[in-house]
């Protein structure tokens, strides 16, 4: 995998921890999940500003939104509880599919 990809990938892994951290800490009420929601993050945006060396900023975020979106949800049906109908797994199948376009066969990816 190319460093572009790794660091987005640890960057989407920081922003989903970042992201389930806030669901978790009860609008900030909580200690723990609100100190993981500041590490998230900030992790999250250093490693994304870092693959901008290497990719568009377009197509980075791309990438970084679409599968923070599924794999928050992943994260939220199962440490949640909160359940996606078919619409919305359809979607976010479109929307892995979209990224694996953009992998496979844009040469916009490349610097």
């Amino acid at each position: 995998m190319p460093k572009a990809y790794l660091l987005l990938m640890i960057a989407v892994v920081f922003e989903t921890i970042g992201t389930a951290s806030l669901q978790a800490s009860q609008q900030f009420t909580r200690l723990v999940p609100s100190v993981l929601v500041v590490i998230g993050y900030g992790a999250a945006f250093y490693l994304m500003a870092q693959t901008l060396k290497y990719l568009p900023v377009g197509i980075t975020y791309a990438v970084w939104s679409g599968l923070g979106i599924v794999f928050i949800s992943v994260i939220a049906f199962f440490a949640f509880g909160q359940k996606l109908d078919w619409p919305a797994i359809i979607g976010m199948g479109l929307i892995v599919l979209g990224i694996l376009v953009i992998h496979l066969f844009s040469n916009t990816a490349v610097h």
